[in-house]
């Protein structure tokens, strides 16, 4: 078996991109890499070691890609588990034959470029790629399902507080990775309940890095078109002018928050999305009506005040008075909270509260033409709640 580190493949994949960051040409892309001045990576985070697979290979595990086979499927990608013969189990991630979209062959091999440097305990494993016969990404198998279809499902028993807990702030470590810790700012763009796999004991795992995009440490922003997304997790500033950063992420994050602590899904059958409808209750001070009632009262009162406030501030209308994911983190895990810290000024008040986020969303509702059943997603073709949740 060959195995490739993914350092000698940085040229490769630099080339892949030329064109598809908008506005970047190679030898700017080249010096961007260069120049940067990166985050060290933490000690757990290792260079990553990707495999290269043949064809025969990844056939062979997921017995000729089975309909049995079949855990995920989404507009242009199909995912489907599979076993080596080792014994190692992997999920792959295949470019349909019905797409014959390049953009989309671009996205994908772009994805790669993504993902082939990322190692962190909360983020969904790389394990390798296969060009042969079509193009694939092959992952470490998650058995555990995905966040969303342990929420949602009715299969699935109630997931008690200390499991949200652990899943909200594991969550938040791989987020910041991926903003800070990684050699590659990496702006995720679809942070969201069926993009986080659990493990077998409910470790979480970032998962689909699909519309990820890196940004060079001298960027503040990035402009991007088209949009995007899911909506209901959409930042204000994105779906409204295209802009993406970390705070992108952190909207999404503090979407991700409040559905863990409510059970609620992020967009529910009045299309009423779930930061409208927990604004109120938060502004009141009145968190314990946001616990999912199957809960009931046992939860950890410290940890939800803890979480709420972390939610509270991740779904702020402007992202300047977003927190980043370093400063989420300490919310949610250290000290006394100082709410003084982040009380906005009063003119700042009232500009958030002029935003009408349900109308703005049924705008976009309007202009994607996306149906309920398909969680108003640009990218789904399918309800994303299925078996193991590999959303693609």
């Amino acid at each position: 078996m060959k195995y490739i580190r993914s350092n000698s493949l940085k040229r490769f994949f630099s080339l892949k991109r030329h064109g598809l960051e908008e506005g970047i040409t190679i030898e700017e892309d080249k010096r961007a890499f260069s120049n940067s001045k990166f985050v060290q990576e933490p000690e757990h985070s290792p260079k990553p070691t990707w495999r290269c697979f043949s064809f025969k290979e990844i056939s062979d595990a997921t017995n000729a890609f089975s309909p049995e086979n079949l855990v995920g499927k989404g507009g242009y990608a199909e995912v489907y588990k599979g076993m080596l013969r080792d014994g190692e189990k992997i999920a792959v991630k295949r470019l349909t034959k019905a797409c014959n979209d390049e953009r989309k062959e671009k996205e994908f091999l772009t994805e790669i470029g993504t993902i082939g440097h990322v190692s962190h305990p909360n983020v969904l494993s790389f394990f390798g790629c296969c060009m042969d016969n079509g193009l694939y990404l092959i992952f470490h198998f998650s058995s555990g399902g995905s966040v969303a279809s342990h929420l949602h499902d009715e299969k699935f028993p109630v997931m008690d507080w200390k499991t949200r807990y652990k899943i909200a702030i594991g969550t938040a470590r791989g987020l910041h990775y991926l903003h800070k810790g990684c050699k590659r700012r990496i702006i995720h763009r679809d942070i969201k309940s069926s993009n986080i796999l659990l493990t077998a004991d409910f470790e979480p795992l970032i998962s689909d890095f699909g519309l990820a995009k890196w940004l060079p440490s001298q960027w503040t922003h990035h402009s991007i078109a088209p949009i995007e997304g899911t909506f209901g997790h959409l930042a204000p500033e994105y779906y409204m002018h295209g802009i993406v950063d970390e705070k992108t992420d952190v909207f999404a994050f503090g979407v991700f928050l409040l559905e863990i602590i409510s059970g609620r899904r992020p967009v529910d059958g009045s299309h009423q999305n779930i930061h409208s409808w927990a604004k109120p209750i938060l502004n009141q001070g009145e968190i314990e009506k946001l616990v999912d009632p199957r809960v009931g009262g046992a939860y950890d009162a410290s940890q939800l005040i803890r979480l709420a406030f972390a939610a509270s501030l991740c779904i702020r209308a402007s992202s300047t008075w977003r927190p980043t994911m370093s400063e989420v983190l300490e919310v949610m895990q250290e000290g006394e909270i100082d709410k003084e810290r982040w009380k906005m000024p009063k003119e700042e008040e009232k500009e958030e509260e002029l935003w009408e986020f349900e109308d703005l969303e049924y705008e976009c509702d309007s202009y994607f033409s996306i149906s309920p059943q398909d969680s108003f997603s640009t990218r789904s073709s399918l309800p994303c709640y299925n078996q193991l949740n590999y959303y693609v």
